[in-house]
């Protein structure tokens, strides 16, 4: 083997290390863009100790157990934006039904995605975690994408909601705010959760797009049973 021919093998091993590791960036940190949602067609449940926790919050709360449904996402990614209608008419048409249980996984190529996490758990130590989740949302195109913190627009939301701002301050850097955050997050990596939004469905992953029409099939079927 000539020295010019080992030195080419040489680059081009270095190269397809580097594409490797790209790829394997891209899946797992969404190159900073939004993801699409994680589907998954398996029927195969995962640990339920990483699924819900006591202190996970809950949307809707059925006695039954009978259909449980677990989001991780991100306040920042576009997809969870537009999932979001999806589950807010699931949420109002089967309140009291269901379980709906919302899990904090904010994607590192998202400037305000933590920041954003931060908040609605901040707004949650005065009980308005519902009111704070339904504001980033209903207010995501206006703070999404930024390349700026937009921590002063979230004092204004905090203050829309009429929560207490020298403790919502105080709360939104505490170190056990960041903790509760990366907790989600750790279990969401337990599961294998690499983008947002990742639902499951009775402990399985959604097999199907997380549309009304679809969740709603897939409730009155594991509701009739």
């Amino acid at each position: 083997m000539t020295t010019n021919l080992k030195v080419s093998l040489g680059i081009g091993a270095v190269v397809a290390l580097v594409l490797a590791l790209i790829v394997a960036s891209v899946v797992m940190f969404g190159g900073g863009r939004a993801e699409a949602p994680t589907t998954v067609a398996t029927t195969q449940t995962v640990p339920a100790q990483f699924l819900v926790r006591e202190d996970s919050h809950r949307l809707s709360t059925a006695a039954d157990g009978k259909v449980t449904l677990v989001e991780f996402l991100d306040f920042e990614c576009e997809g969870c934006g537009a999932v979001f209608p999806h589950m807010e008419r699931i949420r109002a048409e089967y309140t009291g039904r269901i379980n709906l249980v919302v899990r904090y996984f904010p994607m590192p190529g998202h400037r305000n995605a933590d920041l954003a996490a931060r908040v609605a758990e901040a707004a949650a130590q005065q009980g308005k975690f519902e009111a704070m989740y339904t504001k980033l949302f209903q207010t995501q195109k206006q703070w999404g994408e930024a390349a700026e913190s937009k921590e002063a627009f979230f004092l204004d939301l905090a203050e829309q909601a009429g929560l207490d701002l020298a403790a919502f301050k105080r709360d939104l850097d505490a170190p056990k705010t960041a903790e509760r955050v990366k907790k989600d997050q750790g279990d969401g990596l337990a599961l294998g959760v690499q983008g947002t939004p990742t639902i499951f469905f009775n402990g399985a992953l959604l097999d199907v797009e997380p549309s009304y029409d679809n969740l709603k099939a897939k409730i009155d079927t594991a509701l009739r049973s």
